[in-house]
């Protein structure tokens, strides 16, 4: 029932110049994305605005809804379907002077004055203060930061110095190439994004401990060979596990990016680049490091 037979001998080391050659033109264009949008395109959750949430009797669309809040002379409305059928949505607007209750309350008259007043019902409002937005923004990304870096310091506690360096790094390299897909895309950047975000460097530090543990067991017992071949071992020891949990996992954020609806087609696709680029990141960032770290102590 192995989905990779032992014994298999693939040369991953082989490609690990290549492999950073790859991992770089991938950060090198998501950098590159955010400096031409001018940086993240932050949701209400970070930038501050006002949400409010509205259900129709019968199925609408998008547009007709935009050109009901044209008259409205509210600028940079957002309008997302809430994945109910076209029956309900989300119409965002930016932070402004304007009070909360105001804005409500003409977004109510635009919807009013197109489909009638029995046509919808307002269900919530919700806004941010460009204060709060502020706050949670700088939050957020020190979390995101602070687990990048345990991750990386327990793993060189559980195992070696030279692993938690590649563990920390493996994670970094994910998260940015995450947050650069999710530029590239124009998505929105919110606290579903980071919730994905810290899921990511949990689930890739997973995989990285497999491969590290595996490593550490075979020098133990192949004290002649050299590193490089001892991480082709270990790598292709524990591939089947590697495709097989991985794999599954991926199906499963696959399904709910396609099923789940706008809600949370971000937050299934920043798991989707998240789970992937980690599985790759175990093979071709954490262990070349390792391998790196030897060379560079053998030269001093």
């Amino acid at each position: 029932m192995d989905l990779i037979k032992a014994g298999t001998k693939f040369d991953f080391v082989r490609l690990f110049k290549w492999a950073v050659v790859f991992s770089l033109s991938l950060i090198v264009i998501g950098l590159a994305s955010l400096w031409y949008h001018g940086g993240l395109n932050y949701g209400v959750d970070f930038a501050g605005g006002t949400v409010v949430h509205v259900k129709f009797t019968q199925p609408t669309s998008i547009a007709d809804i935009r050109q009901a809040l044209e008259a409205t002379d509210i600028g940079n409305i957002t309008v997302q379907d809430f994945g109910q059928g076209g029956s309900e949505f989300l119409i965002r607007m930016p932070s402004s002077e304007t009070g909360t209750e105001e804005l409500s309350g003409r977004v109510q008259k635009g919807l009013v004055a197109r489909f009638g007043e029995q046509a919808f019902e307002v269900r919530r409002v919700d806004t941010v203060g460009p204060k709060v937005g502020n706050d949670l923004r700088r939050k957020a990304l020190l979390a995101v930061a602070f687990s990048t870096v345990m991750m990386g310091v327990y793993v060189a506690v559980r195992f070696e110095p030279r692993f938690g360096v590649g563990a920390a790094v493996a994670l970094l390299h994910d998260v940015l190439i995450t947050v650069g897909a999710l530029s590239l895309m124009g998505m929105e950047f919110d606290l579903t994004v980071v919730a994905a975000l810290l899921t990511v460097t949990g689930f890739s530090v997973n995989d990285t401990v497999v491969v590290c543990d595996r490593i550490r067991e075979n020098m133990r017992k192949l004290r002649r060979e050299s590193l490089a071949d001892i991480i082709n071992r270990s790598i292709n020891e524990t591939l089947s596990r590697t495709i097989i949990t991985n794999g599954t996992a991926i199906l499963v954020v696959i399904v709910l990016l396609f099923l789940g609806g706008d809600v949370i087609h971000t937050f299934a696709f920043a798991l989707l680049v998240g789970f992937t680029f980690g599985t790759y990141s175990s093979i071709y960032v954490a262990s070349p490091i390792a391998l790196l770290w030897e060379k560079g102590g053998k030269r001093k």
